[in-house]
């Protein structure tokens, strides 16, 4: 498997609620992976308001961090220009902060795949017209 991962905010939830229905399939790709997973804080904070409601939700996606089983290194003040550009130019999608991170971060990590269940990445293409490389369930 790839080494450089990018990790979006719904296989998170699903691997860490057991009761999602895409649980079993994040469960084995996780398997297939090695740490870290990369990501932004755009995703980590959807993801702890979705884990809001579960016990321990939150703390399990900070545990990952602390864990370092997931990193964040992405910039948001740096790529903001580059980010800007991405909501335009999908505005008719349109692209949430947090998929404009992911998009850019699989720019700036050549050989990188994102580990997402958001068809809409599907759409988005890196530097404008590569497509994206996905770990997607069919």
């Amino acid at each position: 498997m790839d080494k450089s991962i990018i990790v979006d905010t719904g296989p998170l939830v699903a691997f860490l609620n057991r009761s999602d229905r895409y649980h079993n399939w994040t469960k084995q790709q996780w398997e297939r992976i090695r740490p870290p997973l990369l990501t932004c804080e755009a995703v980590l904070a959807e993801t702890c308001f979705l884990m809001r409601h579960l016990p321990g939700g939150s703390q399990a996606v900070l545990e990952l961090v602390n864990r370092g089983v997931i990193q964040s290194l992405f910039n948001l003040e740096q790529e903001a220009q580059p980010l800007m550009k991405l909501i335009k130019r999908y505005a008719d999608v349109p692209m949430s902060l947090a998929d404009a991170c992911l998009v850019r971060m699989s720019e700036l990590h050549a050989q990188s795949k994102v580990l997402t269940l958001d068809r809409d990445f599907r759409i988005y293409r890196k530097h404008s017209r590569h497509v994206i490389p996905l770990l997607i369930p069919h």
